[in-house]
């Protein structure tokens, strides 16, 4: 019987990618013109009365770092984004406070090191990543043991740093990220990091059990926590016009089934297309359960329109 607590095994969507960042000068073939679009929505739930859920939505090049609004589209020229979902636990607001740090940290150390990678001073985008989820873990584990009310406090954490070519993600926790490619279908690229997790991804136990599971809450891996050690989920996807993600909490989920949020997405119903699409995720999760908070980022690629020709002067 394989060891539920092994490191996760490559998915196979993960596909060889290049091995870091690049400056725009220092790119060789120029990739399809993209533009991205996006929306990102939390709600604390029909039952709860805070949010411990956090998300985070910015692009940065090695100059600078732009956060962006809850809705939005922009070229993928010239600048990197990153997306993520953190849902925190712990006692009182510690939970609150954890997914706080999580998506701070992110936006202090992720442009950093995407400056240092991209003057050939470190190593490539599963490194960074990896480094910074473990500077995050540290931070968390030395806050709850330098705080009382901060004691055993942890976070998921998941990420998309999207590149004109790639989408590299990295994760740790419950939170997910699917990816839905323009040619249909849908597809958990992370892997819950929990014993009934584990059991889904095996095909021992089907998505309707995993949902009504009583152990489906318990993590084997966190951000902080108590945990002395991570092992974050890295990969990345090649991008494709057409494709979408979804950066989402456990809450989302226990109100969507994973066909529901491909349909909500590719077929809304005409009341529902008007919606930004976390929007549309997210209030007919807390509709149909609304029980925990729920946290939603959606992001599309699409082919960026020709450039026009410049007018003539009279």
């Amino acid at each position: 019987m394989p060891d539920p607590l092994a490191p996760n095994p490559p998915s196979p969507l993960v596909r060889p990618a290049p091995a870091g960042p690049t400056t725009a000068s220092a790119a060789v073939t120029a990739p399809p013109a993209l533009r991205l679009h996006w929306s990102g929505m939390t709600h604390p739930g029909r039952f709860r009365a805070n949010n411990e859920d956090s998300f985070l939505a910015l692009n940065f090049d090695a100059h600078e770092v732009r956060f962006l609004g809850k809705t939005g589209d922009a070229s993928l020229r010239g600048a990197d984004f990153v997306f993520a979902v953190s849902d925190g636990m712990g006692g009182a607001n510690a939970g609150e406070f954890a997914s706080k740090i999580a998506v701070t940290e992110i936006t202090r150390l992720l442009p950093r090191s995407f400056k240092v990678s991209a003057l050939g001073l470190s190593g490539g985008f599963q490194d960074i990543l990896a480094e910074l989820f473990e500077a995050i873990h540290r931070s968390l584990v030395n806050l709850g043991h330098s705080y009382e009310e901060c004691a055993g406090m942890g976070a998921t954490l998941s990420l998309c740093w999207v590149t004109p070519e790639w989408v590299w993600f990295s994760h740790i926790g419950d939170s997910r990220i699917y990816y839905l490619p323009k040619k249909g279908g849908i597809t958990q690229l992370t892997h819950d990091h929990s014993h009934v997790g584990w059991l889904r991804r095996t095909g021992k136990i089907t998505e309707h059990q995993a949902r009504a599971h009583p152990g489906r809450s318990s993590l084997q891996q966190a951000l902080g926590a108590g945990n002395q050690h991570i092992e974050p989920h890295i990969g990345a996807v090649d991008l494709q016009p057409g494709d979408r993600f979804v950066i989402c909490s456990d809450g989302l989920v226990d109100g969507l089934w994973d066909g529901t949020i491909e349909r909500l997405l590719r077929e809304p119903a005409p009341a529902q297309a008007a919606l930004p699409p976390a929007r549309l995720l997210v209030e007919e999760s807390v509709a149909a359960s609304g029980r925990d908070n729920c946290t939603a980022i959606v992001i599309e690629a699409v082919a960026a329109p020709p450039p026009s020709p410049h007018p003539e002067s009279t």
